[in-house]
């Protein structure tokens, strides 16, 4: 099965900034495939260096598991990360920048489910 998760939280709330990280992980971990896009705030977390500050009250940050595993795609909306002056230089070099397009793909996968936080 494909997940294609949304995210939204950023280093304001770093548990709910996590979620979409734990979840995605889990979804890894039982051989699923995942497309997790970060929008509005949680574009932050793609920054080098950000996520590994952001620890979630309760359960283990898994960014490093998401974003290094290979049936796994971090992608950063690019609009909300350039209205917020975050360019592909201070990037964890792991993510890419995509569009509501590449989402919509991913989305639109056969049997894809999608997953919003």
């Amino acid at each position: 099965m494909h997940f294609a998760i949304s995210a939204t939280w950023g280093p304001t709330d770093p548990t709910r900034a996590m979620l979409p990280f734990i979840f995605a992980a889990s979804a890894l971990q039982a051989g699923d495939s995942v497309t997790l896009m970060l929008f509005h705030d949680a574009v932050h977390l793609a920054t080098r260096g950000t996520a590994a500050k952001i620890v979630p009250v309760g359960p283990p940050p898994r960014y490093e598991e998401v974003v290094a595993h290979a049936n796994a795609a971090v992608l950063v909306c690019k609009p909300c990360a350039e209205v917020r002056h975050i360019g592909e230089p201070v990037l964890d070099p792991r993510v890419k920048m995509a569009g509501m397009n590449e989402f919509h793909a991913a989305a639109s996968r056969e049997g894809a489910r999608v997953v919003a936080f």
